[in-house]
């Protein structure tokens, strides 16, 4: 073999190794194209909560000793509309401008919670109000329908006299600074309808 012909069978050999380089290097900057769409379409970074928005939120409510009174945490979501009047005023304004597996602590002063306790909550009862044959004791809590307007009043006995049954209407956080482990699962935007999710 002339050495022509070498020169010629190396920088052949040599150009496909340059091929294969640059195909390698392709192949990798596609994966990492694929893998950023697929991480703003799941993820969805830049999505964030605002008014309007359907929000599934993972959270743990706690006072300020850090007694835990409720959390959702391993059972169901809690799904809400931003800004629908559904929620206390501090845990509404606290998912706005969150993201998706984003996770964050708040501390809800009672007057953007469930509001400062009314002593003119609790009011005497008429025992007749009450279901027949039923023993009444301090700490039940009974449901009564507005006549008025219809709405639910869940209360509280605090006692039960001759002269009646006194009840408590203040929510049992009235008063309350509360403290809230929030995390958002998904964000249904209000507008578009798009739905950004996360992992669990």
């Amino acid at each position: 073999m002339k050495k022509s012909e070498k020169l010629k069978g190396k920088e052949k050999v040599a150009a496909r190794r340059q091929q294969y380089k640059w195909m390698g290097v392709a192949a990798v900057v596609a994966i990492i194209i694929v893998c950023v769409a697929v991480y703003f379409v799941v993820y969805n970074p830049l999505v964030v909560a605002a008014a309007g928005d359907t929000v599934n939120v993972t959270y743990t409510g706690m006072f300020e000793n850090k007694t835990v009174f409720d959390s959702n945490v391993n059972t169901t979501p809690l799904t809400f509309t931003i800004g629908s009047g559904k929620m206390i005023p501090g845990f509404d304004a606290a998912v706005r401008g969150m993201k998706v597996n984003e996770e964050k602590t708040v501390t809800i002063p009672y007057d953007q919670a469930y509001g400062a306790y009314n002593p003119q909550l609790v009011q005497t009862v008429p025992a007749s109000k009450f279901p027949a044959n039923q023993t009444i004791s301090p700490g039940e809590k009974f449901y009564f329908q507005s006549s008025v307007d219809g709405r639910t009043t869940v209360v509280t006995v605090v006692n039960v006299t001759s002269s009646g049954v006194a009840v408590d209407a203040n929510s049992p956080l009235a008063g309350q600074n509360l403290t809230f482990d929030i995390k958002i699962d998904s964000i249904q935007k209000g507008s578009s309808g798009s739905t950004a999710t996360g992992t669990t």
